[in-house]
């Protein structure tokens, strides 16, 4: 499977916006948004942003949402075809698909610090989902799935240094954390109210649309 290996960054300063893509150091000053919020290619001498056109803006929010979850084009584009076969409004039905992906909850439990270390992690099969070794970061998860470490990772630092420090976490609604067995519930399926996204899901139905 391809996996973009460029620099993160770029991606976050193409849409104008932090996407979060390299977890704890976007919230510090040495995030790329915070020393250089421009275009890649264009300098800081107030050369303008190219205006784009509709299509093009259509295409920005696709972009976004993709690299936020860190989604294949192939991938992306097979799930949205999902979402369109649901009853109901397709960009909903879209984002929740996107945040049933296993790498996307072991995110939001606070397992990881961004969703590319999340995939890291399930793909070294460091996760169990009901007690079974699941090594596959776009799984579906379930409502009342279980989410645990193996014991073996257990001894890892990571694990350890991850104990000391996950205890403030905040995690969705639809998740459940207990912070003392480090084991995650899906206490139930996320509906749209329950995500915040930063990218327009109607934008993205309209560039399919076509």
């Amino acid at each position: 499977m391809g996996r973009y290996t460029e620099a993160k960054c770029r991606l976050c300063r193409r849409v104008g916006d932090k996407m979060m893509l390299k977890g704890e150091r976007c919230y510090t000053a040495k995030c790329a948004m915070e020393r250089r919020n421009v275009l890649p290619g264009y300098n800081s001498t107030g050369k303008r942003r190219p205006k784009k056109s509709e299509r093009g803006l259509q295409l920005l929010q696709k972009q976004r949402a993709r690299r936020t979850y860190g989604v294949l084009e192939r991938q992306f584009r097979k799930m949205f075809g999902e979402a369109e076969r649901l009853t109901g409004v397709t960009g909903d039905h879209f984002v929740v698909l996107l945040e049933r992906r296993f790498d996307n909850v072991a995110y939001r439990l606070g397992f990881a610090d961004s969703r590319a270390q999340a995939r890291q992690i399930i793909s070294h099969g460091h996760l169990l989902v009901n007690g079974r070794r699941v090594n596959i970061p776009s799984y579906e998860v379930k409502a009342n799935d279980l989410i645990a470490w193996r014991e073996e990772s257990k001894k890892s630092e990571y694990f350890k240094t991850l104990v000391e420090k996950i205890a403030d976490k905040i995690v969705p609604t639809w998740l459940n954390l207990d912070t003392g067995t480090m084991v995650g519930k899906v206490v139930n399926l996320p509906s749209r109210d329950d995500i915040e996204v930063k990218f327009e899901t109607k934008a993205i139905v309209e560039y399919y649309s076509r």
